[in-house]
C-alpha cells in the first residue's frame, strides 16, 4: 500500500508540518510506503523523517499561486500516476482545490485531513468553498474533534464519511516529578489576536495584587508583542509578567510552571494542551471551538466560557489556592495523555486506512 502525504511546505516547523512528519513516520514504520510531498520547496524537512520515505516538490514558492495551480494540478497527477499512489492524504482542507482535480479519474482514495475549525474560514472564502468540495468527493474527511466532526456533519452535503482522529502528542508521558512551588504560571502561542493574551493580561491585572508571588511567562512570538508589552508597561505588571519569545526548550517550561492556560478566541486543536497534559499540569481554559473541553475532559482542568475574564481570572485564583487540586489534576492529566501519544493515534489512522482499503478492493472488483 503506497500513502502520498501533501502538505503546503514540509522545510517549515509549523503545527501542521510537525504533525504531517508525525503521521508520514509512523505509517512507515507500520510498514507503508509513504511518500511526503509538499506544495513548495520540501527538500529539506524540518522535523526528522525516517530515511525509508520518498520526498516530492511540486516546484518552489516562487510566482503567484494560483497561477501555478494549474502546473501543480498537473505534476501531482502525473506524480500519483508513475508511483501507482493508492491512497493519497492532502494535509489542509484548502489544498483539496488542487488535489480535486488531479485524482479525477484515477483508483486513488482521496483523505481530506482538517486541521482548522470549521466555524473559521480564516479569511479565505475559498477555504468554505473546498470544505463543501471535500465532504462532497472526497474518500473521507479527518477531523481534530469529535465537536469539529459535528460541525462537518451538519454544514456539509456529505456521504458520512467525516471521522475524527486527534493529532499525536510529540512529547512522551513524562515520569519525572514536576518541580514544586514555583508559583508560575505559563501560556504559550503566537502572540496574535487569535490566541487572546490581551484577555489574559485583563484577567491577570485583576488578580496579580493577590498573589503578588506568583509570576505569569507567555512563550512565543508575533505582531501583537509591542501592543502586549504597552498594556503591561501601562498597568505595572512588569514584575509579575515576562514576554519569553520563541523558544526550542519547551520542555524546561513546562517542568517549571504550576498552572497552565489557554486564553484562545478560538482553536483548532491545540496541540499545548496535549503538551502540558504529559507533564500533567493544570490548566484554565476558555472553552472555545474547538478542542479544549475534548482533550480536558476527565483531568478537572478548568473550563471558563468563551472571553469571559472575570470567570477565568476566578479561575485561575482558584488553582492558585488549592494544591491539593492542583496535585489531583496533575495524574489525571497525565493519565488523559496515554490516549495522545503517537501509537494509539497511529492505531486510529491504521483503521482508517483498512477501511478505505477495503474500499478500494470492493470497487476494483465491481469495475
Amino acid at each position: 500500500m503506497k500513502i502520498l502525504i501533501l502538505g503546503g511546505d514540509f522545510n517549515l516547523g509549523a503545527g501542521t508540518e510537525r504533525v504531517g512528519s508525525m503521521l508520514a513516520n509512523g505509517l512507515s514504520e507500520a510498514g507503508y510506503e509513504v511518500i511526503l510531498a509538499s506544495i513548495v520547496n520540501g527538500e529539506q524537512p524540518f522535523f526528522n523523517i525516517n530515511k525509508e520515505i520518498q520526498l516530492l516538490s511540486l516546484g518552489s514558492s516562487k510566482g503567484n499561486a494560483l497561477y501555478r495551480m494549474p502546473k501543480n494540478i498537473a505534476f501531482l497527477r502525473k506524480q500519483l500516476k508513475e508511483h501507482q499512489v493508492d491512497i493519497l492524504i492532502v494535509v489542509e482542507t484548502l489544498s483539496v482545490l488542487l488535489t480535486l482535480p488531479a485524482v479525477v479519474g484515477l483508483p486513488i482514495k482521496h483523505i481530506c485531513w482538517e486541521h482548522f475549525n470549521f466555524n473559521s474560514d480564516l479569511g479565505k472564502k475559498r477555504r468554505r468553498i473546498a470544505r463543501q468540495l471535500a465532504a462532497r468527493y472526497c474518500d473521507a474527511v479527518v477531523t481534530l474533534t469529535e465537536r469539529d466532526k459535528e460541525y462537518w456533519l451538519a454544514g456539509t452535503k456529505h456521504k458520512q464519511q467525516i471521522t475524527a482522529i486527534a493529532n499525536p502528542c510529540p512529547f512522551s508521558v513524562q515520569s519525572n516529578i514536576k518541580q514544586a512551588n514555583t508559583k508560575t504560571v505559563l501560556a504559550v502561542g503566537r502572540l496574535t489576536y487569535q490566541k487572546g493574551f490581551d484577555l489574559l493580561l485583563q484577567a491577570w491585572l485583576k488578580i496579580s495584587k493577590e498573589v503578588p508571588d506568583w509570576r505569569l511567562q507567555i512563550v512565543g512570538e508575533g505582531e501583537d508583542r509591542e501592543k502586549l508589552q504597552q498594556f503591561i508597561a501601562d498597568n505595572n505588571l512588569t514584575s509579575s509578567v515576562e514576554l519569553v519569545g520563541n523558544s526550542n526548550n519547551m520542555e524546561a517550561y513546562y517542568r517549571q510552571a504550576e498552572i497552565f492556560c489557554l486564553s484562545s478566541r478560538f482553536e483548532g486543536f491545540p496541540m499545548v494542551l496535549l503538551e502540558t497534559l504529559c507533564f500533567g499540569l493544570p490548566v484554565v481554559s476558555f472553552d472555545c471551538d474547538t478542542g479544549p473541553a475534548e482533550i480536558l475532559d476527565s483531568t478537572g482542568s478548568i473550563l471558563v466560557p468563551a472571553q469571559d475574564i472575570n470567570q477565568f481570572a476566578a479561575a485561575l485564583l482558584q488553582l492558585m489556592n488549592d494544591e491539593q487540586a492542583r496535585n489531583a489534576i496533575h495524574l489525571k492529566s497525565k493519565e488523559k495523555a496515554q490516549h495522545y501519544q503517537p501509537a494509539a493515534i497511529m492505531e486510529l489512522w491504521q483503521q482508517e486506512l483498512k477501511k478505505i482499503e477495503h474500499h478500494k478492493k470492493k470497487y476494483l472488483i465491481n469495475n
